[in-house]
C-alpha cells in the first residue's frame, strides 16, 4: 500500500508538471497575441486576457502542488533557525502536516458541500451556473483547478507519510 501511494503521487507529479508546462505556454501564447494584435493590428482578440487569465490561475494551482511535493514550498523559520535534532524534526513534521491539514481539508469541504450543506450549495455547483463572458464556457471548468489541486496536495501529503523522500529525481525517473 505504502509503494502504491507513493507510486501514485511520483505519477500525479509528473503529470502535473506537464500540464503546468502547457499552461504557461498557453498564457504565453495568448499574451503574445494580444501583444501583437493591440499594437500591430490596432484590434486585440476579446478572449486573450481571459484565456491567459485561466492559465494563470491553473499555473499557479499546480505549481503548487509541484512545490509541495519537491518541498520546495515555504517553510517557515527553515532559513532563521539551525536544523532540530531528529525528535524536533518529527514534531516539526507533525505540526506542518496539522497545518497543511487545517488549510486543505475545509478548502476541500467546501468545494463540494455548501456553508449550510448540501452540494447544491458548494463553491463547483455554483460556478458551474456561470459562463466566461468571452469564451462561453462554464466557470466550473476554471474553478475545478482548486480542488484538484487539494486533492493532489493531500495525496502527497500521504506519501510523506509514507515514506516518499520527495526527491526531484523520484520524479525524474518517471520521465
Amino acid at each position: 500500500m505504502r509503494h502504491l501511494i507513493i507510486s501514485t503521487s511520483d505519477r500525479l507529479h509528473l503529470i502535473m508538471r506537464r500540464l503546468a508546462v502547457f499552461a504557461v505556454c498557453v498564457m504565453f501564447v495568448t499574451v503574445v497575441v494580444q501583444i501583437i494584435a493591440r499594437y500591430v493590428f490596432s484590434s486585440p482578440p476579446v478572449w486573450t486576457e481571459d484565456v491567459a487569465r485561466y492559465a494563470m490561475v491553473w499555473t499557479g494551482l499546480l505549481g503548487a502542488t509541484l512545490s509541495f511535493k519537491t518541498r520546495s514550498d515555504a517553510v517557515l523559520m527553515q532559513s532563521v533557525f539551525p536544523e532540530p535534532p531528529h525528535i524536533l524534526a518529527a514534531l516539526a513534521n507533525a505540526i506542518q502536516s496539522a497545518a497543511v491539514l487545517t488549510f486543505i481539508m475545509p478548502v476541500i469541504y467546501f468545494c463540494f458541500i455548501g456553508l449550510k450543506g448540501g452540494f447544491a450549495k458548494g463553491y463547483l455547483a455554483r460556478q458551474s451556473g456561470l459562463t466566461a463572458d468571452t469564451l462561453g464556457i462554464p466557470m466550473v471548468w476554471i474553478s475545478v483547478a482548486v480542488p484538484v489541486s487539494m486533492i493532489i496536495i493531500l495525496l502527497h501529503l500521504f506519501a510523506r507519510w509514507a515514506g516518499d523522500d520527495a526527491s526531484e529525481n523520484t520524479a525524474n525517473q518517471l520521465d
